[in-house]
């Protein structure tokens, strides 16, 4: 079939499969299958697509497996990085974590930064893209998600240093630890969209009290922390009960109460 075709056959699939963003994503999937643009795409609407690169990509996305494991890769910030089960689909709200490292990295020379729960490594590879003079160190329990992290940090060609561990590392003494932990609780997970419910790793989506462990734990002059919608008070008011001040809530782009920070002496 040509490519307007194609778009068109997406569309009406992934629409009846429930997915609301179904025109943007049919682009997607038929630009990729092509190696190309969604914009090229659109400019040569006649070029055929050929069906066995297309036809198992929609049955994975009707099966509402994360678009971005079909495509097999992910945005984040400036860079692109490899996505799939082995870690969690790198988000927008997360590139606001990213955001205030670096503000409050401003200034430092060569600080000592710790991703813990580091994942895909979307938050360490962006920190050393975007503020090349810090030392990024990221951990992980999980040698899936360190596999993921290793491969990314080599597609991208940025120098981090990625080991397995977990919040004891952030007792080594840094400038900056930054998380984005496991924060839904599990009576939660049958609530969420079946592309996080049924395909992302749960050890990296299902926990509560790891913001409390890595605050008494880390030794540090800032921390930053990813939180749910609805608990950044809470973490905010534990900050200030271990001797954290400074700190400060940020929004997502969706208006969520979503980073907090603070300093300790």
């Amino acid at each position: 079939m040509t490519a307007r075709e194609a778009l068109a056959e997406a569309r009406r699939r992934l629409a009846a499969a429930g997915i609301d963003t179904a025109e943007w994503e049919a682009s997607q999937l038929v630009a990729h299958a092509l190696g190309t643009t969604p914009t090229e795409v659109a400019a040569d609407a006649d070029r055929p697509v050929p069906p066995d690169v297309l036809e198992p990509m929609l049955r994975r996305r009707e099966a509402r497996e994360p678009l971005a494991y079909v495509l097999g890769e992910w945005g984040f910030r400036r860079l692109t990085l490899r996505a799939d089960r082995r870690g969690l689909v790198p988000r927008p709200e997360t590139e606001v974590v990213v955001e205030r490292c670096l503000a409050l990295l401003a200034g430092l020379e060569r600080p000592r930064v710790l991703d813990v729960g580091t994942g895909t490594a979307a938050i360490a590879l962006a920190i050393a893209d975007e503020y090349p003079g810090a030392r990024v160190t990221g951990v992980d329990t999980s040698p899936e998600a360190l596999s993921l992290a290793r491969e990314n940090a080599e597609l991208t060609g940025l120098e981090v240093e990625l080991r397995e561990g977990g919040v004891e590392v952030a007792a080594e003494g840094w400038e900056l630890v930054v998380s984005n932990p496991p924060y839904v609780d599990a009576e939660e997970l049958a609530s969420l969209e079946p592309e996080v419910r049924d395909w992302e790793p749960r050890e990296a989506l299902v926990d509560t009290g790891l913001h409390e462990r890595l605050a008494r734990v880390a030794r540090t002059r800032f921390l930053v922390l990813e939180v749910g919608a609805g608990q950044a008070g809470a973490v905010a008011a534990l900050l200030a009960t271990l001797a954290y001040s400074g700190t400060r809530i940020s929004r997502d782009l969706g208006g969520v109460e979503r980073v907090v920070e603070a300093e300790r002496a």
